[in-house]
């Protein structure tokens, strides 16, 4: 017996192995629970016992030779497979791949191309925090303790993280007229700003409605601004964001913070006034709120209103998306489907 183990010993020193299939031949015929070695230890208890324990040493040696070159063996095999797995073969009769740029949202189109028209008459772009109190988001605005939107139904109001209960205080923005409020606080008139940003309301996600949604809203407070100045500035905006002869009108409306208050329809950019299911039939389309500041509410900040007034919108940047690149469902905004992002590449 020992002369087969020295027989085998040597076999394992003159082994080479450069690939994994020798690899696994060489695990299978020495490694392997029916390899020669174990066929060999189970031979040794025919040996004589004088000599069994010799005889048990170099099966020992040689079962541990042939374990330690199977394993540097495999750290060769290895390496040879991430060599080439890192450097694959270039095919250099391929074409070429083309380049994938990536498309802004539209509503970041169409909120930068608002700020761009606003900023060009004199409006900077004011932010404030989405969380809110209800003094900003309410109270300052002269909405009574039992006005609808206070409701459940309408806000999403903050709880707690403490004790889990619902604070009556904290809620999240449902109108970006929170930033009016606090720019009003801490600078002195004339204010002349646009206010953009994220609002929530407690909705049903639908393809008209979405529980979060963008607003754009603006403010000038100065001396002697009067409904006049309003019109002017939301004509501009109509003639510059829409088609050429757009048509605007104003219909009188309240809200609790504007009086005089008007809603500004546009004629509608899908149908072209002649009347669709985005319009109602009517080629009428909504855009915006409007009307000049209640005299209590420029009070409410600290300014005198005898001595200054002025006017304040509020439009849902998502609507003027809807009709500048006639979008009928809301809920494509926020789904991110590749395809429907696709179509504003190059905007």
């Amino acid at each position: 017996m020992l002369d087969k183990v020295k027989d085998l010993h040597d076999e394992i020193d003159q082994y080479n192995i450069s690939s994994p299939e020798q690899l696994e031949q060489f695990r299978m015929r020495f490694i392997s629970r029916k390899g020669v070695i174990t066929e060999l230890f189970e031979q040794l208890k025919r040996v004589p016992q004088a000599d069994r324990r010799a005889v048990g040493q170099e099966l020992n040696g040689l079962k541990n030779l042939a374990q330690e070159r199977f394993d540097r063996f495999s750290q060769v095999v290895d390496e040879q497979r991430s060599s080439a797995s890192s450097t694959p073969p270039v095919d250099l009769t391929l074409p070429t791949i083309p380049n994938l740029t990536g498309t802004q949202h539209p509503l970041s189109l169409v909120r930068q191309r608002i700020i761009q028209i606003f900023e060009r008459i004199g409006f900077n772009v004011a932010d404030g925090p989405e969380i809110e109190s209800d003094w900003y988001n309410f109270g300052a605005l002269n909405f009574p303790d039992n006005h609808p939107a206070r409701d459940m139904q309408d806000t999403f109001f903050v709880e707690k993280a403490t004790s889990g209960e619902t604070s009556s205080d904290m809620l999240l923005r449902t109108h970006t007229s929170n930033v009016q409020i606090r720019l009003m606080e801490r600078q002195k008139p004339p204010i002349r700003s646009i206010m953009p940003g994220r609002v929530y309301r407690n909705e049903t996600i639908s393809a008209r409605a979405h529980c979060m949604f963008h607003q754009v809203e603006g403010i000038y407070i100065d001396r002697n601004v009067g409904f006049k100045d309003l019109k002017d500035t939301l004509y501009h905006f109509v003639k510059e964001m829409f088609e050429p002869g757009t048509q605007i009108r104003f219909r009188p409306s309240y809200f609790p913070f504007t009086e005089p208050s008007a809603e500004i329809d546009i004629s509608c950019q899908i149908c072209g006034g002649k009347g669709c299911n985005i319009c109602k039939h009517s080629g009428w389309v909504e855009i915006a709120g409007s009307g000049m500041v209640d005299p209590q509410v420029i009070a409410n900040c600290g300014i005198d209103p005898e001595e200054y007034t002025g006017f304040a919108f509020g439009m849902g940047i998502e609507r003027i998306t809807q009709l500048k690149y006639v979008v009928n469902d809301l809920r494509l905004y926020t789904e991110n489907d590749v395809r429907f992002l696709r179509q504003f590449e190059g905007l």
